[in-house]
């Protein structure tokens, strides 16, 4: 046990508890004292999910690689569902769907378990790309084909593909450093979903300019600016999870945090052309799977890429 307990990993799940429930408890007594209510519930949701999904983490983490693995597949099959129920689709599509479902999605994290990472990072974007619209147009509807397929394609990349490359961290072989892949994973969570959160508390505490405001009318530029600069500075403090050092931390955390909050706009972007506030509403305070991915899934890849670029 006390091996376990001092392990880096370990000691950062018993501090983001021992930080849930200072949060916890501050959201607690601020709700009593009054103030904007609706600002206040909604934190308190967001903290309160937050306690499941750190639960889950640490528990997956601790069970290992496969379990980590078979985690992302899930998530990966409900952001994949909630994107096509929002994007309705025709009969003739049925068997491109069933495509994209059982044989694309299970066989990228299959890929990943392999560890046939040349593959991995091909079967999407370009074989499923292809085949994915020889499937609708054998049934011979024509009737928005471009938009259909397209609707499809980019469900697959982003619930599919691009956060497949989470999980795919753990496949990289850096030599030795005391945390091991798992630290990789743990930074790119943490920093990319701290981000999130800080940006949406200062921009409730400082915001002014909107950032986008046909996109997202609550996202600021101050919120931005000041929340992607601490989940930033945490970076660096975390750099221990990493083999880059304290200076390639902080690199890495601000390319992270400013590609999720793209990627947050871009989906806030699609949402808002389908007319829907949430993806879904499976997580209390957070809408769908998706609306906590979004960031994730536009971060991951390229966290990756320059992972594997530079360190491997």
């Amino acid at each position: 046990m006390p091996d376990l307990i001092a392990h880096p990993l370990a000691r950062l799940f018993l501090g983001l508890f021992a930080f849930l429930a200072v949060a916890t408890l501050t959201g607690r007594v601020l709700a009593r004292r009054g103030g904007d209510t609706a600002t206040l519930a909604n934190l308190t949701a967001r903290i309160d999910s937050w306690w499941a999904m750190v639960a889950i983490l640490a528990v997956t983490f601790l069970a290992g690689k496969i379990a980590t693995i078979i985690l992302f597949a899930l998530v990966s099959f409900w952001c994949l569902r909630e994107f096509i129920s929002l994007t309705p689709t025709r009969p003739a599509d049925h068997y491109t769907l069933a495509a994209a479902f059982y044989l694309f999605l299970p066989a990228q994290y299959v890929l990943l378990w392999d560890g046939w990472l040349p593959v991995f990072t091909i079967a999407i974007p370009v074989y499923a790309y292809l085949l994915l619209p020889v499937l609708s147009v054998l049934r011979g509807d024509t009737e928005d084909f471009l938009l259909r397929i397209s609707k499809i394609q980019w469900a697959l990349m982003l619930a599919v593909y691009c956060l497949s490359h989470a999980p795919a961290l753990l496949m990289l072989r850096i030599g030795d450093y005391p945390v091991g892949p798992f630290g990789l994973l743990a930074f790119l969570l943490l920093i990319v979903q701290a981000s999130d959160v800080l940006q949406y508390v200062f921009g409730k505490l400082f915001g002014k300019r909107r950032l986008a405001p046909s996109v997202s009318p609550n996202k600021t530029w101050e919120g931005l600016i000041l929340g992607a600069g601490a989940a930033t500075l945490l970076g660096g403090a975390l750099h221990g999870l990493t083999p880059f050092g304290f200076a390639g931390a902080l690199a890495m955390a601000a390319i992270i945090t400013l590609a999720g909050a793209l990627g947050g706009l871009v989906l806030s972007a699609v949402k808002r052309s389908l007319g829907a506030k949430d993806w879904g509403t499976m997580i209390e305070g957070h809408g769908g799977m998706l609306d906590r991915m979004d960031s994730i899934v536009f971060a991951a890849p390229l966290f990756f890429h320059l992972t594997n670029y530079f360190f491997v």
